[in-house]
């Protein structure tokens, strides 16, 4: 395949400004010079509304001093003996005609920490009279003590700022803050060096200028029509390349690692020509530069334009190439741009290869390279880039990325306008299934049809109607491109459902525990009309208004007498607790229908207190058991939480929110944080209901105890402290 032209590709992508090396500064030789100028005389204070009250208001350092001290005292300031803040203090509060004198004779020696708690008090009572001190105290510590200067604007000021606007990062807010404060007025003490000889000076002024908004020229005129229209031309000319060191960050090196030469370019729509190497290598650099907007501005934008030109899926291979190049390369450090690429240009694809690893990297010591991967699923988007983030959020292995995964689905829900379960009602694929839940593969001469049971696990039938295992490899008589292509998108269709039947089996068993409601609108949508999830609901009875009702064949609801039921009210997912003597008709029926249900429900245990049982806020018949810890971790997939580790790194309790409360376990000895099997036994020293998880204490009783926890999740607890035994 032949490479692009550079006329075919962008400028900025072909010729990358930010990868230039910098021109020389300009000399005065090809530079306006207008000799003989002076910066005005004077100075002046210019304080905003309220600021010089403010400032004297501050409460000083030392005293407070009795009138008998002022001149005891006093002297200490002179020698120098006073704790240096002190002398501050001193000269903000002694009488004036002692204090006047003072100032102009102190000399502090300059200091690093911050001083402009101090001398902002001076500065408002003496204004001019505090400006050398506050000019030599802010040279030593720009950050900390320069923002005493800005009230001040005069010659030897606005020089300073200018100075520190090109070449301190750390004053950069502080003198944009001077030069909109003083804006135009600053520009007569700036000209006389932007039109001078003296390089440094020059450069400090001209940018300085550039920095003030306004008719910078017309300002300028105080000097001359001369000076006006030098400063005219030099404003209109484009910035010059010497740029200063803290606005002029160096382009990050892109990794040895890195030969896009070996990888497969990008290509341009319609069958164009691939980018050449270099533009390739640059592409990259585009994408690294982009992670920093502010540092490299317009480089997002040229690789947008890039991305534009070139055909969707071999940009995806290309981020797919890089990402494995990474990987062979051990994935080093300082390769920020490798996963963001992917969350750019991924695809479904992508998801199924990426969640895995993403999975995995916790392990393996890489929790930010983990988390760096949660972002790139999130900027894919599509539904199954979330249904796997969801996934992640639900049941990671490693808790923190679990956390971040949660945190993640809870900013996409956000943006959305969702909660985090409604999020996961809409982020269930169709899969590509027709309206009645199943999948035609076409072979040509034979076609088959996919469905699904209870578990979401796809069946395969034949036009004989009769039930394969698995679908048939393509054979010799097949059409040679309409079979093989069934056949992958089988294979795909398995892969992906595999990944959404637990997860979205677990999620309604967790909604019937919970008692979470539909709306008869998301009802329909999310359950009814929905081509995979629907093979899970009519497998289980739901209640609405008080009656309970299961999914027809033909989708309709339907009571236990298999009468017609309209949807007036919130349906949910009948618990067997409140169907009570309803419980062995809907048994039967789904008996008669030879209907299997995805998990527990119609023959669920149900469990309650003994008569007076728990009113005391303890469940004294499960204490004292002794239990493998393997059982106490299996409690987590229920919804139970493990304590933070304590001394000697041992999580004391485990709990589970019951809404404004909680069921604490204690354990002896307790669970080993990172090496859970270092105690195979553990005894349930006190099972009882606490307002927050901790040991258990007296002190905080709940009141009626256990009672105070609804009948179906205390049912719940019960059955899990139960298989405990």
């Amino acid at each position: 395949m032949k490479d692009a032209p550079p006329a075919a590709l962008p400028a900025k992508l072909v010729d990358p400004p930010w990868l230039r090396k910098p021109a020389p500064a300009k000399t005065a030789a090809g530079h306006p010079v207008v000799p003989g100028l002076e910066p005005p005389g004077g100075r002046h204070v210019v304080w905003e509304p309220g600021e010089r009250e403010q400032w004297a208001a501050m409460r000083p350092y030392g005293g407070p001093w009795a009138d008998g001290d002022w001149e005891r005292e006093a002297e200490k300031v002179r020698d120098g003996s006073m704790y240096l803040p002190s002398q501050a203090g001193f000269l903000a509060s002694a009488p004036e005609p002692l204090a006047r004198p003072l100032l102009a004779a102190w000399e502090p020696p300059p200091v690093t920490w911050n001083f402009d708690h101090s001398l902002k008090p001076i500065v408002a009572r003496f204004e001019e009279a505090a400006w050398d001190v506050s000019v030599r105290m802010a040279k030593a510590n720009p950050f900390g003590t320069g923002p005493v200067l800005l009230p001040f604007l005069g010659a030897d000021v606005a020089r300073l700022m200018a100075d520190w606007l090109y070449r301190l990062k750390s004053a950069q807010k502080l003198s944009r803050a001077w030069f909109a404060r003083h804006g135009l007025g600053a520009v007569p003490y700036l000209v006389p060096d932007a039109l001078g000889k003296r390089v440094g000076p020059r450069r400090n002024a001209v940018h300085a200028l550039r920095a003030i908004e306004g008719d910078v020229a017309e300002a300028a005129r105080v000097h001359g029509d001369e000076a006006a229209q030098a400063v005219a031309a030099l404003l209109a000319d484009e910035p010059e390349q010497s740029e200063p060191a803290h606005e002029r960050p160096k382009p990050p090196d892109l990794p040895q690692w890195l030969d896009t030469e070996a990888l497969p370019r990008p290509v341009l729509r319609d069958g164009g020509p691939r980018l050449p190497p270099g533009a390739a290598r640059n592409l990259v650099h585009l994408w690294a530069m982009a992670l920093r907007p502010d540092a490299f501005p317009g480089a997002r934008e040229a690789a947008e334009e890039t991305a534009a030109l070139c055909e969707p899926a071999s940009l995806t291979a290309f981020a797919w190439a890089v990402f494995e190049a990474w990987r062979d390369a051990g994935m080093p450090g300082r390769s920020a741009f490798v996963l963001p690429a992917l969350g750019r240009f991924g695809d479904d694809a992508t998801v199924r290869r990426l969640t895995p690893l993403i999975r995995e990297w916790p392990g393996q010591g890489g929790h930010d390279r983990a988390a760096a991967g949660l972002d790139a699923l999130a900027a894919i988007g599509t539904d199954l880039a979330l249904l796997h983030l969801d996934g992640i959020a639900r049941s990671g292995r490693y808790k923190g990325l679990q956390r971040q995964a949660q945190v993640k689905l809870r900013q996409v829900a956000a943006r959305k306008g969702l909660g985090d379960e409604q999020l996961a009602d809409r982020l269930v694929p169709s899969f590509g299934l027709d309206a009645s839940g199943a999948m035609t593969l076409d072979y040509g001469p034979r076609r088959f049809t996919v469905g699904f049971d209870e578990q979401l696990r796809p069946s395969v039938t034949g036009e004989d109607g009769k039930r394969r295992k698995t679908l048939p490899k393509p054979g010799a008589k097949d059409h040679p491109a309409l079979a093989p292509a069934a056949y992958a998108a089988f294979a795909a269709l398995k892969k992906d459902v595999r990944a959404v039947a637990s997860l979205q089996i677990a999620r309604l068993e967790t909604a019937m525990v919970e008692g979470r409601t539909w709306t008869p609108d998301e009802f329909t949508a999310f359950f009814v009309r929905h081509p995979l999830m629907w093979h899970i609901a009519r497998r289980l009875v739901w209640t609405s208004g008080g009656t309970a009702f299961r999914l027809a064949e033909d989708r309709t609801p339907a009571d236990v007498a298999d009468d017609a039921f309209d949807l007036s009210s919130d349906v949910r997912i009948a618990h067997p607790l409140p169907l009570g003597d309803a419980l062995p008709a809907w048994t039967e029926v789904f008996a008669d229908y030879e209907i299997t249900q995805p998990f527990p429900q119609l023959a669920r245990p149900v469990f309650t207190l003994a008569g007076g049982e728990g009113r005391d806020g303890r469940l004294a018949r499960f204490e004292g058991l002794s239990v493998p810890y393997g059982k106490i971790l299996g409690l987590t997939r229920t919804g139970w939480v493990r304590g933070p580790a304590l001394d000697g790194g041992l999580q004391r309790w485990i709990s589970r929110p019951t809404g404004p409360h909680h069921v604490v376990i204690d354990l002896d000895p307790g669970i080993a944080a990172g090496y859970v099997d270092l105690h195979p036994e553990q005894k349930l020293e006190h099972v009882w209901i606490a307002p927050a998880p901790r040991e258990y204490d007296p002190a905080f009783p709940i009141e009626n105890g256990f009672a105070a926890v609804g009948p179906v999740l205390l049912s719940e607890i019960l059955a899990d402290l139960t298989r405990l035994g």
